[in-house]
This record gives structure tokens, C-alpha cells and sequence, in this order.
């Protein structure tokens, strides 16, 4: 008993660096945690927040619960449906020639400036309209730019943007993997592509009446009509490159005089493929390596 009464200020005197230890330890992460959210404050990182998929409404836009659509619509009426069907030689002759075809596709940044005719634009956002999407919201919205001016200003936008995005958001890891594919800041192509094509997606809808309606997987809607819209483009012998404007979004969609529930997820410029044009000499992956059958 003595002998434990004479370690008791011993236990104590550890006990008590311990904690100061553990309390300093903690002071140090958040000094630390502020100190990283700091940075990233004067820093935009090259995550675009317009890049989110919205579809769980979040607390704030549910505040107001009368601002959005009762979802108890009417039931659509169904009609009968009979697509072509056919042979099984016709079926793998058909997807042989579609496959050729999409083949040839590439991402092509040297585009003439030859006029393409509107008609042929307007078919293929057509097509694009033909998604899926979900709850049938339809969450698109294409913009098609051919005002040279308006194409001059959304140049200016990107490039200022993308030259940070390439010095300071994006790495070095992330830089080094593109100076294969000979990309960087500078997008000659949004002044000379007869055509823009910027897609935004609806994160929720606006009726006549005022009232919201939720668009579910909006971007996963939005994106499947971006890949139509890639196919249709090819079909008529169109080309293009898909680009993400990082932290472009709300500039472009001020000078688009788009709402606020639209969010730009992809930028394209549309023409002729110049008759210089160059593309990397890249090989697709094979079958065995993109499908697995179970």
C-alpha cells in the first residue's frame, strides 16, 4: 500500500504529459485543417462544383416545399411499340457498318471554317433528344453559338480559366499525361468551328406556373444525349472535341443569359475537319478488354 501511495504522483505526472501531448497533437491538426482550407479559398480547385449531379434536392431548396411540383401527375397513356426487327445477318451487318463508322471517330481540335448548313445542327441535337433520361425530365439544354463575337468572348472565358487550370489546379502528374496529346490553354478552334455547341444540364425544371420539378440523374441523363450527340455528329461526317471548361461555368452561363438551374457540363465546336488536321495515332482497347461475359 505505501509502496502504491509512493507511485501515485509518478502515474499522475505521466497521466498529465499524456494529455498535454494529445491536446497539443490536436491543436496542431486543426491549425493545420485551417490553414489547407485557407489555401483552397484563395485557389479554386479544378473541381467544377457545377459538375455535381443534383438530383437529392438538399435541405436548402427543400425550405420551401410549395415552390416544388406535387408529383401526383396523371399516368401516361401507353401506345403499342414495333421497332424494325431483323435477321440475324442483317443485325451483324448493321452493327459492323455502325461500328466502322464509329471507329473512324476522333477528337479533332484543327476544324475548318467552312459553313456547315443549320439544318444539319438541328438534326443532330434532334437525335441528341432522343435519351433517355430519367422520369422522362428530358434535363437538357443546347446552346449553339455561330455569333462570332459571342464565340470570341467564350474563348477569352476558357482560356483564362484552363491556363490556371494547367499552372495551378490541375498537377503536374495530370499536365505531364497530356503533353502527348499536344493539348493545353490556347483554343484557336472556339473562334474558328463554325458552330459551338455548349450543353447544359437542367439540375430541376421550371414550369409556367413557377413551380419546380425534380430532374432525376440529371447528369447522367444529360451525358448519355452528349454520346448521341458524338454518334450523330459522325454520321454526317461532322467532327469535334469534348471539352470540360473547368470553373467556367457560371461565366458562360452569364453570358449565355442562362437560368440558374442550368449547369454546363460540356462545351463542343462543330465544323469540317481542317484539311491539315492531325490526331494522335492512338489504338483502341481491345474486346477481351473492355467486356467481360459471365
Amino acid at each position: 500500500m505505501a509502496l502504491f501511495s509512493s507511485l501515485t504522483p509518478v502515474f499522475v505526472a505521466i497521466l498529465c504529459v499524456i494529455i498535454v501531448f494529445l491536446f497539443r497533437s490536436s491543436s496542431s491538426r486543426k491549425i493545420r485543417s485551417k490553414e489547407k482550407s485557407s489555401a483552397v479559398g484563395k485557389v479554386r480547385p479544378w473541381v467544377d462544383e457545377d459538375l455535381q449531379d443534383d438530383t437529392e434536392i438538399n435541405s436548402k431548396d427543400n425550405e420551401d416545399e410549395d415552390d416544388w411540383l406535387d408529383t401526383g401527375e396523371e399516368e401516361l397513356h401507353h401506345v403499342p411499340y414495333s421497332p424494325p426487327r431483323y435477321s440475324a445477318a442483317e443485325m451483324l451487318k448493321r452493327s459492323e457498318k455502325f461500328y466502322s463508322l464509329m471507329n473512324l471517330r476522333r477528337s479533332v481540335r484543327f476544324i475548318s471554317p467552312e459553313p456547315v448548313p443549320k439544318e444539319v445542327i438541328d438534326n443532330v441535337i434532334r437525335t441528341a433528344g432522343t435519351a433517355p433520361s430519367g422520369a422522362h425530365t428530358e434535363p437538357w439544354t443546347f446552346v449553339v453559338v455561330s455569333d462570332v463575337d459571342l464565340k470570341h468572348k467564350i474563348r477569352e472565358i476558357v482560356e483564362e480559366e484552363e491556363e490556371i487550370n494547367y499552372k495551378q489546379r490541375m498537377g503536374d502528374k495530370w499536365v505531364h499525361d497530356l503533353k502527348r496529346l499536344r493539348t493545353n490553354w490556347v483554343k484557336e478552334y472556339l473562334d474558328i468551328a463554325p458552330y459551338l455547341i455548349l450543353i447544359f444540364k437542367q439540375t430541376y425544371g421550371v414550369l409556367p406556373n413557377g413551380k419546380k420539378k425534380t430532374h432525376y440523374y440529371n447528369e447522367i441523363s444529360v451525358s448519355i444525349s452528349c454520346g448521341i450527340l458524338l454518334a450523330a455528329l459522325q454520321n454526317v461526317g461532322l467532327v469535334t472535341v469534348t471539352t470540360t471548361p473547368l470553373n467556367c461555368g457560371p461565366q458562360l452561363r452569364s453570358l449565355l443569359q442562362r437560368p440558374a438551374n442550368e449547369k454546363l457540363l460540356m462545351l463542343l465546336p462543330v465544323g469540317y475537319p481542317a484539311s491539315d488536321a492531325k490526331v494522335p495515332d492512338l489504338e483502341r482497347k481491345d474486346l477481351n478488354d473492355i467486356m467481360v461475359s459471365v
